[in-house]
């Protein structure tokens, strides 16, 4: 194929790693590489290397390539996708054209059907996250009236609600929507036109050939076309973050849908059973997310380790073994997320057990101390050891916290040579779960305002944010049907 060698790959090489890499263009990858040579055929007829009969002659040839066109042969195109469809163009032309991929490299073609595909699989990832993050907002406006104790250190803390906690969700998923959004952007640009590494010699109209493919314009250095896979890097790495950030809600999911919570319940046709324990309604539908979403830091890991330490130039090893999970982890989390979506739009809250649950804990606690030192002058450091104390007696002698023991809780405070002037007003609004929410006023809190107000603001940049990558798809779809008429 260059002269240089005087033989194909060896059988071993063809099967072990070319022919499977093929396979894979085939499947995934082919469009894009058709589409690059269609824009190098336009910048050929605009440079006049070739007319425009030919550039016409070529790209009809080009559009009767699909997957069962095209075989890896080592001895005819070295079981390469772009020797292959080299090769089988010149097989169909009735007239050679003598200067078509004159002043052509792969690094550049290929690096640019890599950025094509990843862009798209991007946006593709974007658009379920979005869905999930939809999900998750309409869920928690629909239960930001029940009450359900939130948790520290596995410990019940203070009253919230499940819309509280949902909001939580959907403001990290719109952090990450805005993460990969800069991802996108700031990876739209097209490699090609750099050449091997260091420029090429016709007057390639870069901005022309990166417009024609709806990337916002091309790399700016020869050598960073060719030689980083940054779009891929930043991918995965903005997967990793995401498995992790969501598997804590998971994590969470599983445990409240546990027997001793019993906050949750799904559906019987998102359940599971025991085969040996017929009492028991399983959710494995959580533990395939969960897993899924670890699958994501390994993957992760794996192209930082890929390419780390390989000299900055165009190397098979960065461009085709460092990414060659980068589809597998898009397709594991597209899954997850989509799963997720179908957890949260069939999940449904047992107000019951949740507020049994408010009601049987010392979840005021907090508010009680505040009150103590606020209206009674008690130093905050000591009525938190009165609050303390006046628990722990409460527990021992099986009192529960609404309405509590007015004079236990005055007696604690005597000890430490303090009074409570209206003990029994102060445990009926520290301990009453209705007042537990309403109570707080700052910004972002359970308070139902305050929810309320971010909710609306989440919905304004959901829409927001869905916008933008509609526009993103729309660039490249208008790309791809521009392209599709020439």
């Amino acid at each position: 194929m260059s002269g240089r060698l005087s033989s194909g790959p060896s059988r071993q090489v063809h099967d072990e790693i070319l022919r499977p890499q093929f396979d894979f263009d085939m499947t995934h990858l082919l469009p894009h590489y058709l589409a690059v040579e269609v824009v190098l055929l336009l910048e050929y007829e605009r440079m006049g290397v070739i007319t425009g009969d030919q550039r016409r002659d070529i790209a009809d040839r080009l559009c009767r390539i699909d997957e069962s066109t095209l075989s890896a042969d080592p001895a005819t195109n070295m079981s390469d996708t772009s020797m292959a469809i080299e090769q089988w163009v010149h097989g169909q032309l009735v007239e050679p054209v003598p200067a078509w991929h004159v002043d052509r490299s792969r690094n550049d073609s290929q690096a640019t059907a890599h950025a094509l595909a990843a862009r798209e699989w991007l946006g593709g990832a974007a658009e379920d996250l979005l869905g999930l993050g939809e999900a998750v907002h309409r869920l928690a406006n629909g239960t930001t009236d029940l009450l359900m104790p939130g948790y520290t250190h596995l410990q019940a803390a203070q009253v919230i609600t499940p819309g509280f906690y949902l909001a939580a969700l959907s403001q990290q998923i719109l952090h990450n929507l805005r993460r990969w959004l800069a991802t996108y952007d700031g990876n739209d640009l097209s490699p090609l036109g750099a050449g091997s590494m260091a420029g090429q010699q016709l007057p390639w109209d870069r901005h022309r050939m990166a417009h024609l493919l709806g990337f916002a314009g091309p790399v700016p250095h020869a050598l960073t076309a060719v030689a980083s896979r940054s779009l891929a890097l930043e991918m995965m790495a903005e997967f990793s973050i995401l498995g992790a950030e969501l598997s804590r809600f998971v994590t969470d999911l599983m445990t409240w849908g546990s027997n001793e919570y019993a906050f949750i319940d799904l559906p019987d046709e998102l359940s599971g059973i025991s085969a040996a324990m017929p009492q028991k309604k399983n959710f494995p539908i959580l533990e395939r997310i969960r897993g899924k979403l670890a699958h994501l830091g390994a993957f992760g890991v794996d192209i930082v380790l890929a390419q780390r330490s390989t000299p900055y130039s165009n190397m098979v090893e960065v461009s085709k073994e460092a990414t060659a999970n980068l589809h597998v982890s898009v397709a594991t989390t597209r899954t997850a997320l989509r799963l997720f979506s179908t957890v949260v739009d069939n999940l449904r809250f047992r107000s019951d057990r949740m507020r049994e649950a408010c009601r049987r804990e010392y979840l005021g606690a907090f508010a009680l101390a505040n009150d103590l030192t606020l209206n009674d002058g008690i130093p905050w450091r000591d009525s938190q050891i009165v609050v303390g104390q006046y628990i722990a007696a409460a527990i021992s002698a099986d009192i529960p916290p609404h309405p509590g023991d007015p004079g236990l809780l005055v007696e604690v405070a005597g000890r430490h040579g303090y009074q409570v002037s209206d003990a029994a007003r102060v445990l009926a609004d520290a301990f009453d779960i209705e007042k537990a929410i309403r109570g707080k006023r700052s910004t972002g809190s359970v308070n139902p305002q305050a929810l309320a107000d971010l909710l609306a603001s989440q919905a304004d940049e959901f829409r927001l944010l869905r916008q933008r990558w509609d526009d993103r798809r729309a660039r490249r779809g208008s790309a791809r049907a521009l392209l599709g008429r020439r």
